[in-house]
């Protein structure tokens, strides 16, 4: 078994902003020479997320709605009483998605669907520097 680890780091702005760090991953599973396995990625920051989607204007601000629902902006945080950084929100709406995901190495290829990319977000409500862990395992 063979073992690649590299990280990625993306600027994402403040609020919900989500890039598309697919070529990426792709390139490291080129680069990893693993044929078969798996490759594991995680964001760090309790207010950043990793999920897959199509990447395309109109899912992307279906999906921000969506979050936002689940964890707005407007309600009354615990976080915000203890540290009033206003960001109580994005450590909740990071949670429900979840900062790690896992995808499928086949023959040399990260394994996904014609419309199904890999999105990182910053939930936080000023800009960050994400840096996204990510280790390939599997035969080469």
């Amino acid at each position: 078994m063979t073992v690649f680890s590299k990280d990625i780091e993306v600027d994402l702005a403040a609020g919900m902003d989500m890039t598309d760090i697919t070529k990426e991953l792709e390139f490291m599973v080129k680069s990893s020479q693993i044929k078969n396995g798996i490759l594991s990625a995680t964001i760090t920051g309790s207010t950043g997320s990793l999920t897959t989607i199509e990447h395309e204007p109109g899912v992307m601000e279906d999906l921000r709605r969506a979050i936002a629902r689940m964890a707005p902006l407007d309600l009354e945080y615990e976080h915000e009483k203890a540290w009033h950084d206003g960001n109580g929100h994005s450590h909740v709406q990071a949670a429900i998605i979840g900062p790690s995901l896992s995808m499928q190495v086949r023959d040399g290829k990260m394994l996904h669907g014609t419309w199904q990319q890999v999105v990182a977000i910053n939930h936080d409500n000023r800009r960050r520097r994400r840096k996204i862990a990510v280790t390939i395992m599997g035969e080469q």
